[in-house]
């Protein structure tokens, strides 16, 4: 699971909300797609809203937007079942053989943390500094995973607002040619009309949806590394791997443990 697979629905999801905009967009213009341009709206609303990103955020997080953007169509998490398997052969092996018979698995973990844990077990580490230890690396990995979804939830923000600031662009110039040619009139509200629907895309069809799948994926690996610490430290106290099991069971939702107890 080290490199990770597809994530089936934000691809599908991606995908079906371009086919909507293209479509709606579309019907609504009668073919006309040119119709939905405006440079004005476009340097507003999408490089405004770029500016705005800079201003918020430091520039090393800033160059980490293309992982944040794979972090949404890839998904690296270990499947909670894989990992309570795992840990529980971990288990069985250190109760059979001895802690120290780990050390012949540990090069064959893929995951960084628990190979880090499982090699801080097997030297003896305390485990109240193991578990302080671990859970440090657990903090860090929530920040970072707080600055991807931070990105775009400044792109959510910022992007509406900045398409409201062109409709009243617009709608000043709209309010300035009065009593003159209908055109010019029409043109500045077609700009006014056209930003905000830029903001409104940006937000609802692109950076919420994002945002919000990297959050439930942030909350998701917390909670895989949570049940790996549980289980190493389980492994160190020499408890039974039953009770390993039953501790890592315990974040497993309600109607999937009597399986997973059979299995």
């Amino acid at each position: 699971m080290l490199g990770g697979a597809m994530d089936k629905s934000s691809l599908v999801g991606s995908v079906m909300m371009a086919g909507v905009v293209m479509l709606v967009c579309y019907q609504a213009t009668h073919g006309h797609l040119a119709a939905l341009w405006s440079s004005k709206g476009f340097y507003m609303v999408i490089l405004g809203s770029i500016a705005a990103v800079m201003m918020s955020m430091p520039f090393d997080r800033l160059k980490m937007v293309p992982g944040y953007v794979k972090r949404f169509l890839i998904n690296k998490t270990r499947p909670a079942m894989e990992t309570i398997q795992m840990m529980t052969q971990l288990a069985e092996k250190a109760r059979r053989d001895g802690i120290l018979a780990l050390e012949t698995e540990v090069a064959q973990i893929d995951d960084p943390f628990l190979q880090t844990g499982v090699k801080m077990a097997i030297d003896g580490v305390d485990p109240d500094t193991l578990e302080a230890t671990m859970r440090l690396e657990i903090m860090a990995m929530q920040d970072r995973h707080k600055s991807g979804k931070k990105f775009f939830d400044i792109l959510k923000t910022y992007g509406p607002g900045l398409g409201l600031v062109a409709t009243l662009m617009g709608q000043i110039g709209m309010f300035q040619s009065l009593g003159g040619e209908i055109e010019v009139m029409g043109h500045m509200l077609a700009v006014a009309v056209v930003a905000t629907m830029y903001g409104t895309v940006i937000a609802n069809c692109v950076a919420g949806p994002i945002g919000d799948k990297l959050a439930y994926r942030s909350s998701e690996e917390i909670l895989r590394r949570e049940m790996m610490l549980q289980g190493i430290l389980s492994i160190q106290a020499g408890e039974n791997p039953r009770a390993t099991l039953d501790k890592m069971a315990s974040f497993v939702p309600v109607p999937e443990r009597a399986a997973l107890k059979a299995a």
